[in-house]
C-alpha cells in the first residue's frame, strides 16, 4: 500500500495537526528560501536544481517535511544532494519527489548526519589576486576548511581569459580554474609563497576517504561537468599534500589557539568562504569578526553579504544577484561568483582617490 507523504511525515513522530499544516510563516520564508536559491543561484548554471526549487516552493508536503529538520538542514544544496546520494539523479520533479517519499527514512539520515561543506577549490581564482598582493611569504588559515582544498591554491592553475596562471610544479593533473575578471582586476603575475597551512572545521573531512569524497563529488549539480572533473582533480591534490586540518569551531577559542601555531616571520592570512551562513546567531557573527583582527595580518571575508551586512558599508551593488562580497581586513575588494567563476573588482585605488 503506497503512504501518502503526510502518512510519511507522521511516521516521523511529527504531531498529526503539524503534519497537515506547519506554522504559515515558517513555510513561507522556506519557500522563499528555495525561490531565491531559484533566482539567485540556481539559475544559468542548473537548469534541473532551479526547476526543483522552483516547484518545492509550491509544494507543501516537501515544505513540511524540510520544517521537521533543524533550520541548518533545510537549505536546498543539502536536500538535492541526499536525494541524489540514495536515488542517483532525478530524471524530473515527479521523479525527485516519488524518490524522496518513498525513501524518506534514508534521506532524513543522510541530511542530519552530514553538512553541505562544498569546499568549494574554484573560489581559490577570485581569492588569488588578494593572496599574491600580500607580503610574501605566506602562513593560511582557513575557517571552515571541510577537506582543505581551499587551502592549496598555489597547486592549481587559472585562467583569467587574458592569461593563465600555473603551479611551478606541473604534472599535468592538477585543475585548472576559469574566471571570468573585471577589467580592474589586479590578476596575479605569479603564484603566493605559502610556507605554512592549516584548516579549521567541525567536522573535518579526509579527501582520501571514498565516501566522504564521493559525498563531496554528489554535492557538485548534475549539469556541471567541468566542476566535478575539477573536483576530482583537486581532491587528488589534497590526498598528496595532506592539508592539516583541526577539528574546532570559529565561536570558541579554537581559532586563536591555531594562529599562535603559525610562525611569526611570516604574513599570517585567516580567511573563509561560504561558512557564516551556518552560524545562525548573528551575535555569534559578529563576536567572531570582532576578535578575528588581532590574531592574524589579513582576514579575508568570501561571504554573502546578508550574513555580514556591517562589512557592506560603501560595496554598493553588484552587477550580478547573489554575488559574495570579498573583503581584506573589513573593507570591500570584489563581488565574486558564489563558485568562483567571475570577481568584479571594486577596491579603489591610489588614483580612484
Amino acid at each position: 500500500m503506497t503512504i501518502s507523504p503526510v502518512g510519511r511525515l507522521k511516521e516521523l513522530g511529527l504531531p498529526q495537526e503539524r503534519a497537515v499544516s506547519h506554522c504559515s510563516s515558517s513555510r513561507q520564508a522556506l519557500s522563499k528560501r528555495y525561490t531565491r536559491f531559484a533566482d539567485n543561484e540556481a539559475h544559468g548554471r542548473s537548469p534541473l536544481y532551479e526547476a526543483f526549487a522552483r516547484n518545492i516552493a509550491t509544494d507543501p508536503e516537501i515544505l513540511d517535511f524540510l520544517l521537521t529538520l533543524p533550520p541548518t538542514k533545510q537549505q536546498p544544496n543539502l536536500l538535492f544532494a541526499a536525494v541524489r546520494f540514495v536515488n542517483g539523479t532525478s530524471e524530473g520533479f515527479g521523479d525527485f519527489k516519488g524518490g524522496l517519499f518513498s525513501k524518506i527514512d534514508a534521506i532524513r539520515s543522510v541530511m542530519l548526519e552530514r553538512s553541505t561543506q562544498t569546499n568549494e577549490p574554484a573560489r581559490c581564482a577570485t581569492l588569488l589576486p588578494i593572496l599574491a598582493q600580500l607580503p610574501q611569504p605566506l602562513a593560511l588559515i582557513e575557517v571552515g576548511a571541510s577537506a582543505g582544498l581551499c587551502l592549496l591554491p598555489d597547486f592549481y592553475g587559472y585562467d583569467y581569459g587574458s592569461h593563465e596562471l600555473h603551479p611551478e610544479i606541473e604534472d599535468g593533473h592538477h585543475p585548472v580554474f576559469s574566471c571570468r575578471a573585471s577589467a580592474g582586476t589586479p590578476l596575479p603575475t605569479r603564484m603566493p609563497e605559502v610556507v605554512w597551512r592549516a584548516g579549521l572545521d567541525l567536522n573535518p573531512l579526509d579527501a582520501a576517504n571514498p565516501d566522504r569524497s564521493s559525498w563531496l563529488e554528489t554535492l557538485v549539480w548534475p549539469e556541471q561537468k567541468e566542476r566535478l572533473a575539477n573536483l576530482r582533480r583537486a581532491l587528488r591534490v589534497a590526498v598528496a599534500q595532506k592539508p592539516r586540518i583541526v577539528r574546532g569551531s570559529l565561536t570558541d577559542h579554537s581559532l586563536a589557539l591555531l594562529c599562535r601555531e603559525a610562525p611569526s616571520d611570516v604574513t599570517l592570512v585567516v580567511f573563509h568562504t561560504a561558512v557564516l551562513a551556518y552560524v545562525s546567531d548573528q551575535e555569534d557573527r559578529r563576536a567572531f569578526s570582532d576578535k578575528i583582527g588581532p590574531l592574524c595580518h589579513a582576514w579575508i571575508c568570501n561571504e554573502s553579504p546578508r550574513v555580514m551586512p556591517d562589512l557592506s558599508k560603501g560595496a554598493g551593488e553588484p552587477s550580478q544577484a547573489g554575488r559574495f562580497l570579498l573583503s581584506l581586513n573589513r573593507e570591500p575588494v570584489a563581488w565574486t561568483d558564489p563558485h568562483g567563476a567571475a570577481i568584479e573588482w571594486i577596491r579603489k585605488t591610489e588614483t580612484d582617490q
